[in-house]
């Protein structure tokens, strides 16, 4: 294994790893513990109970974090006509109307954090699958990406404003950015309660027992601080 440099060890010092933090405490050693040099991006990792393996026991949503991630979110729209033009009124970086931009991508240009479609133009989208599908990038009618072209200035004005998709990956674990070191107390604490709120309502019907079993909090680069699963999932955003 690494061996871990002078900060980290500096910083895991400071965390209990046996202990499991109230949401408050978390946050408040996560800003604590980050020691990069650059503004330290907050995730939060759940280890669920699922079997992704079932078809019924999927998580995949979206959340509006409260006060965004605290960084600038590149949107490009898929869209042609009406949507195109609610798109660039909405202050979308880049629309693809034409075959130019999406011959562009399909040659490994990514310079776009977000991704959304008009339905029409899901089937020169499918086409990009390959390039889209592995960095998260597809748009999809369930993550809220693929929308009516009345409603692309909507779709685009949350995506900028911090909407967040998770999803359950193949080890049954979600990982979600929530924010940055920077932030303060506050507005982490009521970013993570906002991103509670929304895994609690994405609990599959099929989900069995304990649903969370885990949740850790991190910066990057910075040492793992458990959260108590129970207290977590009681959390509310104005609390």
């Amino acid at each position: 294994m690494a061996k871990h440099g002078k900060k980290y060890r500096a910083a895991a010092a400071k965390v209990d790893p046996r202990k499991e933090y109230t949401p408050r405490e978390a946050v408040a050693l996560v800003k604590e513990t980050a020691y990069t040099n650059f503004d330290a991006t907050v995730e939060v990792h759940l280890r669920t109970n699922l079997d992704p393996r079932q078809a019924d026991q999927q998580v995949r949503d979206v959340v509006v974090l409260p006060h965004g991630l605290g960084k600038e979110v590149r949107v490009l729209v898929f869209a042609q006509g009406e949507g195109a033009a609610n798109a660039r009124n909405a202050g979308a970086d880049v629309v693809a109307d034409d075959d130019e931009t999406l011959n562009k991508i399909q040659g490994g240009w990514l310079d776009f954090d977000v991704a959304i479609a008009t339905p029409d133009m899901m089937g020169k989208v499918g086409r990009l699958g390959r390039v889209l599908g592995p960095r998260g990038l597809m748009p999809n009618p369930k993550a809220g990406t693929v929308v009516a072209a009345e409603d692309i200035g909507r779709a685009v004005t949350e995506a900028k404003a911090g909407r967040v998709e998770f999803r359950l990956d193949k080890t049954a674990n979600i990982h979600v950015a929530i924010g940055k070191a920077s932030f303060d107390e506050k507005k982490l604490y009521e970013n993570l309660a906002a991103l509670m709120d929304a895994i609690k309502k994405a609990r599959p019907a099929a989900a069995k027992g304990n649903y969370i079993k885990r949740i850790t909090l991190a910066a990057t680069m910075g040492p793992g601080i458990k959260v108590d699963p129970n207290l977590a999932q009681s959390m509310e955003a104005g609390g």
